[in-house]
């Protein structure tokens, strides 16, 4: 899959992304199989990559159509700052739970 930083970029503006993103943990890729859904299995691996990051600063993207990812997102306390990008890329960028710049985002999405 091609990097879609440029749309994120787009979406959130230069100085957002510079503030928000740049310099912050990316979490890159998570997936849990299936059968392992509503385990808490996902919410503990999410929480295993960011914790050790003591400002909070953490963020990622995912696709706007994938519904029940966002949910699970919005379940552990992510929060979505892009939605969908100028591009149509149809992607949305979520900052963690911890991070600072959380209360910044636009209302509503």
């Amino acid at each position: 899959m091609e990097r879609c930083y440029p749309q994120i970029a787009a979406a959130l503006g230069e100085q957002r992304t510079r503030d928000w993103l740049c310099g912050a943990r990316e979490v890159d890729e998570l997936a849990v199989a299936t059968s392992a859904r509503s385990t808490g299995l996902g919410a503990r691996l999410l929480r295993a990559v960011t914790e050790d990051r003591a400002d909070g600063r953490c963020w990622l993207l995912t696709s706007v159509g994938a519904t029940d990812t966002l949910r699970f997102y919005a379940r552990t306390s992510w929060t979505a700052v892009t939605h969908p990008t100028p591009s149509g890329a149809n992607l949305a960028a979520f900052l963690g739970p911890r991070h600072s710049a959380r209360a910044l985002a636009p209302r509503p999405l």
